[in-house]
């Protein structure tokens, strides 16, 4: 295809990153983003990408999320890249910026890409898996553990007309890391969720470094039944265990196994000492976190199947009284959260 017009939908840690990625290869993107002082920032002095070889700063065309209304061109590509739970309305809002042949590509966590098809259409969503680990504190200013020689991504269409695309979006997404094309997404996105249900809220829950929290004997092995479970919901779902993260399919074993293969695989090769999730990341800003799109959709989908999903079950009622203001996150938590890991493992 042509030269592509992209938006980047939800330029915050991941997004602009990526997105900066696009700009410094030549492509020609617009981030839209809802934190009015991050798109001051940007408009100011650019974004400022800070990663282990070094820090980049590019220039950038931005604007903020109520300014969409004012668009009067069209996109090829949006790569949506806001939390689980805004992926329906913030489709809706830029749907109209479509033009015929455009596609949305879900670049989060979760199972989103139903959400995404619901407005705009299979043929017309492109699921993606992004591995790497960024945080923004400060607006215009992303730290970056994975560079793009280290952040790996797959894509792949949900039906025969959207897979025409994923080579494109493959392409402007390699600018950013390693990409591979999934002939079966949804599968590839459970996986991501195995990693994430393990990772993403446990840690969070103890106010910990990804790492950190893994060191501790009783929370790694709650984070491997939170994955144990929600491989078994994988099976369940009708989808199935495949290769991610540059894995072979050899590597590939039975799921309470690869569960804990997936966990070591995200802590040796995608964080750091001091990686804080997502999840972290939005409590310590004072914001809600997809505890409810991770794990409570694994105990969704088990509970579908007349399945109980007791760590996730338990992450899920932690996490929920943490926002409720009832608890603390913090290591005080750790008793909490180790019970249920034993009292299932019995």
């Amino acid at each position: 295809m042509n030269t592509p017009r992209i938006a980047i939908l939800g330029s915050g840690a991941q997004g602009a990153g990526v997105g900066a990625d696009m700009v410094r290869a030549g492509l020609d993107v617009t981030f839209i983003e809802q934190w009015p002082a991050h798109v001051e920032a940007m408009r100011r002095n650019g974004i400022e990408v800070r990663m282990p070889e070094q820090t980049v700063t590019t220039e950038v065309e931005v604007m903020h999320l109520c300014e969409v209304a004012t668009l009067r061109e069209s996109f090829d590509m949006v790569f949506l890249v806001m939390k689980a739970y805004d992926s329906r309305w913030a489709t809706q809002l830029i749907a109209p910026y479509l033009t015929p042949g455009g596609v949305v590509v879900g670049l989060q966590n979760g199972m989103s890409v139903d959400d995404i098809a619901s407005v705009v259409g299979p043929e017309r969503t492109i699921g993606a898996v992004i591995e790497m680990a960024s945080n923004m504190f400060e607006p215009g200013i992303i730290t970056r553990q994975n560079s793009p020689a280290t952040a790996w991504f797959a894509v792949g269409g949900l039906d025969d007309a959207s897979a025409e695309h994923a080579a494109d979006v493959q392409a402007v997404l390699s600018s950013a890391g390693t990409v591979e094309v999934s002939d079966d997404i949804r599968s590839s996105k459970w996986m991501k969720l195995i990693a994430n249900a393990g990772e993403l809220v446990p840690s969070a829950i103890l106010d910990l470094p990804l790492n950190s929290a893994a060191e501790i004997p009783e929370v790694r092995e709650f984070m491997i039944s939170c994955g144990r479970e929600t491989a078994r919901a994988t099976v369940a779902s009708g989808s199935r265990l495949v290769p991610v993260f540059g894995l072979r399919d050899d590597e590939v074993t039975e799921p309470d196994r690869y569960a804990e293969e997936l966990l070591e695989q995200v802590l040796t090769r995608f964080s750091f000492h001091d990686t804080l999730t997502t999840v972290l990341q939005d409590w310590r800003k004072g914001r809600h976190a997809e505890y409810a799109e991770v794990n409570g959709h694994v105990v969704d989908v088990l509970a579908a199947h007349g399945q109980d999903a007791p760590a996730n079950r338990r992450t899920v009622e932690l996490a929920r009284r943490i926002e409720r203001g009832e608890l603390e996150p913090g290591i005080q938590n750790l008793g909490l959260m180790v019970a249920e890991a034993s009292s299932s493992a019995r």
